[in-house]
Parts: C-alpha cells; sequence; structure tokens
C-alpha cells in the first residue's frame, strides 16, 4: 500500500519505532476497569497492530486525515464501524461508548491541550488516557505546586487524575522528525466525584491565578472575591503555583462564602 504523506497541519510525526509503540500500548491497564480503546490519529497504524492484538478490549480508530483512513481501512478491512474518519475534538462520546473506556494516541502536538480539556470534559466515561505529547507539555500534566511547569492544565488534570510521567521519547524515531523531545505519560481517573466545590467558580479561579502567575492571588483573582470580607485571607498573599488542587478548592469555597 501507498505510505501516508504526514503533513504539517495536521501536526502528524509518524512513530516508525515499534518498541517504543509496544512500550506506549503495554502501558494500558484495563484491569477490569474498561472494555474498549480508542486511538487517536493512528496514521499508518503502528500502534493499531499492537492494539489490536489485544483481547482484553476492543479496540476503535479515530483519524481525521482522509488519507490515514482510506490507508486504515485496506489495511483492517474488518475494524467496519470501529474505525472512525472524524475529528477527535467533536466526537460524541456518549453516543459511540456505552461505559468505561480508555483513550490512547500519538497525539498531534498542535493540539495537544485541546485534547485533554476533551478528555476532561468526559472524565466520567474516559478511565484512562495514555499519550505521546510534547515534552514540554507532558512535564506541565505531571508537575507539582512549587515548579515552573506547574499551570493551569496541571491543576484541571490532577484534580480528576493520576498523572504520571513513563519516558522520554528523541525526536529521531519519528518521521519526519519533531524539532523537539517528546514524552509519554499516564492519565488514571482518581475517586474524586466531586471536588467539594462549586466547579465553575473553581476553574475560574485557577484559571485566573495562572494567567497572571506573576501577582499574588489577591490582584490575580481580585474580580472574583469580595476584598474587605477577605482581607485577612493568607493564601491570598501567595502566588497561584504555590497552591495544591486541594488548596484551590479550599480556596474556591472561601471565596464563595465571602462573596
Amino acid at each position: 500500500m501507498t505510505l501516508v504523506r504526514a503533513k504539517k497541519h495536521l501536526g502528524q510525526h509518524f512513530l516508525t519505532d515499534k518498541n517504543i509503540a509496544s512500550k506506549i500500548v503495554e502501558s494500558l491497564r484495563p484491569a477490569g476497569k474498561y472494555k474498549q480503546v480508542l486511538e487517536v490519529g493512528p496514521g499508518m497504524g503502528i500502534l493499531s497492530d499492537f492494539l489490536l492484538q489485544k483481547a482484553d478490549y476492543e479496540t476503535f480508530l479515530i483519524d481525521i486525515d482522509t488519507e490515514s483512513y482510506t490507508f486504515l481501512k485496506k489495511k483492517y478491512p474488518n475494524l467496519g464501524e470501529r474505525l472512525i474518519n472524524d475529528d477527535f475534538l467533536e466526537l460524541d462520546f456518549k453516543a459511540k461508548f456505552k461505559s468505561q473506556m480508555a483513550v490512547i494516541g500519538n497525539f498531534p502536538y498542535n493540539i495537544s491541550s485541546q485534547i485533554l480539556f476533551k478528555i476532561l470534559d468526559h472524565r466520567d466515561q474516559v478511565h484512562e488516557v495514555v499519550g505521546m505529547f510534547q515534552k514540554e507539555v507532558a512535564e506541565r500534566c505531571a508537575s507539582k505546586p512549587g515548579s515552573k511547569e506547574y499551570g493551569i492544565l496541571s491543576v484541571f488534570l490532577q484534580a480528576y487524575y493520576k498523572v504520571e510521567y513513563l519516558f522520554t521519547v528523541k525526536a529521531g524515531v519519528f518521521n519526519p522528525p519533531p524539532k523537539v523531545l517528546s514524552a509519554v505519560i499516564r492519565l488514571t481517573r482518581n475517586e474524586t466525584a466531586d471536588l467539594g466545590c462549586d466547579e465553575k467558580l473553581f476553574w475560574q479561579v485557577v484559571k485566573a491565578g495562572f494567567n497572571q502567575r506573576r501577582k499574588t492571588l489577591r490582584n490575580a483573582v481580585s474580580s472574583l472575591i469580595n476584598k474587605e470580607k477577605m482581607v485577612d485571607n493568607k493564601t491570598l498573599d501567595l502566588r497561584a503555583e504555590r497552591l495544591s488542587v486541594a488548596d484551590f478548592v479550599k480556596l474556591t469555597n472561601e471565596i464563595a462564602a465571602n462573596r
């Protein structure tokens, strides 16, 4: 079959190392938690080859690239409706998947944050994620309070998932090679069903805090607080990067109680 051309506008960098592909697939841990796995951006199927050998779960593939879709349709003629030619960011999870599931992929770097926020939107259905990201993004997801990488994405993901940085991947194992290092992380849904605060306000506080991360929270979230009632709140004298998820939840409740 004719090989698929990597398209810059889709952020495609095809993985060529089968050992790394196998290692990524083996990082999935279904253990009875889910029976369906969705691979995002399979390209020419280097991960798919290993995924489709697994009897523990049913593998689905989704690719927005029509050329990849046509290639994979010939390569895996028995996949039928499990091969999807669509935009992952527009996918209706509840219509397609009826129970808990996992998402895996060598994700396009130009939409990696959007992919993660899509997963957060469906956090009650997506039990596990194993993905290749730009190393900088992977570090941001897994970083802890106090580090310069710690930010909005870190807080939102760690509110609902255990985030593990698994391993770094060099540029030479891709075609074409990206200009950055890559890394694989694993997200595993935690037990948090409810943060214990107004989640809409929580998101507003986190975003406002990090959008002006050099300022103290008192200044960064000033539009959200009653300044007179919270004049003695010591947490507001810190910068956003110092707060854990639990700290942000506590602060959100304090802001809500003093409006």
